[in-house]
């Protein structure tokens, strides 16, 4: 059933093309957000030239699973090439809630060679809620319990959200 408030010029589609940084150059990818019947928003992403799974050795934390958020900001500005992306702000949380439960928490992304295909399915926003914001992928997987950021890691790449 359509939503009788979904508002058909309002973009349905938006899109984030994901670049890897200084930590992680290879990253390239690409990350959808599509309008469900005016309720929600399904989310795919894919992605190639991710870090493989490193487990942590003498107390250092583990590369990947990878964290992957939306962050408030619409800037993939690298400045400080050994923690990039910092302009974009933490986890985007329009209504202040704890972390695990911002707006802007995903699931983990899992590397497969270097390869990452996921869709889910989120009614905490719509496509048009998030142009101007921007996609991170982090390179720890989130705990989604520490605050503000759930520990995930340095930022290896970035994406800003931009309506097609």
């Amino acid at each position: 059933m359509i939503n009788p408030r979904h508002n058909s010029n309002l973009p349905s589609r938006v899109v984030a093309h994901i670049q890897g940084g200084p930590l992680a150059p290879n990253i390239n990818g690409i990350v959808w957000f599509r309008d469900v019947c005016g309720m929600g928003t399904q989310v795919c992403v894919e992605v190639t030239g991710l870090p493989s799974y490193r487990p942590g050795e003498n107390g250092s934390n583990p590369i990947g699973p990878l964290g992957f958020h939306i962050h408030e900001y619409g800037t993939c500005q690298i400045g400080d090439v050994q923690d990039p992306f910092q302009n974009a702000g933490g986890h985007w949380n329009p209504t202040n809630q704890p972390h695990g439960n911002h707006a802007g928490d995903f699931p983990v992304l899992f590397s497969n060679n270097g390869y990452a295909h996921m869709c889910f399915y989120t009614n905490k926003f719509r496509p048009r809620d998030v142009v101007g914001k921007s996609v991170i992928i982090h390179q720890n997987p989130d705990d989604y319990r520490t605050q503000p950021s759930g520990n995930s890691g340095k930022r290896l790449a970035c994406g800003v959200i931009v309506e097609v």
